[in-house]
C-alpha cells in the first residue's frame, strides 16, 4: 500500500494494483469459503492469472520504473504467485507440494507486512495475506477442509482490506488507520 492513501490522493499504478489484489484476493478467498454455491477456488483462475498475475506484474514493473522499491516488489513478486497459481491450478501436484508453493509465497507476505510503509493499514492487508497463505498451506499438508475455508476467509477479508483502501484513494475519503491526529494517537508506523 503507498503512503498515499487518504484524503486527497490521486489515483495512480499503486491504486490500480491495490485494486487487482484487492479483488483477486476477495474472488480467491471467497472461492475457498463455500459460501456461495457452485463457487470454488477454482472458479477465480482466469481473475488470479489476468488481473492478479499479468496486470498486477505489469503494474509492479511500472512501480519500479516509478522509483516505489516496495510496490514494485509487493505487485511484481504477488503477479508472479498469482499467475503461477492459476497456471499450476488443477494439475495433478501432491498436497506437500501445493502446501510447500503456498509457504513460500508466504514467506512473501511477511517480507511486505514487516516492510509496509505505509503502517497498520498496509501491514494489514499483507500481514492477513500472510496468515491466509499460512492456513491454506497448512489445509494442504493436512488435507484439512476447515482449515481451507479459514484461509479462504482471512484472505476475503484481505482482499476487502485493499480493495478499501485503494477506493479510498480514489474517492478521497480519509482513512483512520495508520493516520495520526493531533488528539494524541499513536503513530502507526
Amino acid at each position: 500500500m503507498d503512503n498515499g492513501v487518504s484524503a486527497g490522493s490521486t489515483a495512480s499504478t499503486s491504486t490500480l494494483g491495490n485494486i487487482a489484489l484487492g479483488l483477486t484476493l476477495l474472488a480467491f478467498g471467497i472461492g475457498h469459503t463455500g459460501v456461495l454455491d457452485g463457487v470454488t477456488a477454482a472458479s477465480s483462475v482466469s481473475l488470479a492469472m489476468y488481473v492478479g498475475g499479468a496486470a498486477l506484474f505489469l503494474l509492479g514493473l511500472l512501480e519500479y520504473r516509478g522509483g516505489n522499491g516496495f510496490n514494485g516488489t509487493a505487485f511484481a513478486g504477488l503477479g508472479v504467485f498469482w499467475f503461477t497459481w492459476a497456471k499450476g491450478a488443477g494439475a495433478s501436484v501432491s498436497h506437500e507440494a501445493a502446501g510447500t508453493f503456498l509457504v513460500l509465497f508466504a514467506l512473501l507476505a511477511l517480507s511486505l507486512t514487516l516492510a509496509a510503509a505505509s503502517g497498520v493499514f498496509g501491514q494489514g492487508v499483507y500481514g492477513l495475506l500472510t496468515l491466509a497463505l499460512l492456513l491454506l498451506a497448512i489445509a494442504s499438508f493436512a488435507d484439512s477442509a476447515t482449515l481451507a475455508k479459514a484461509g479462504g476467509w482471512v484472505a476475503a477479508v484481505s482482499g476487502l482490506l485493499a480493495w478499501y483502501g485503494a477506493t479510498a484513494a480514489l474517492a478521497h475519503w480519509p482513512m483512520a488507520l495508520g493516520r495520526t491526529s493531533r488528539r494524541g494517537a499513536v503513530p502507526a508506523g
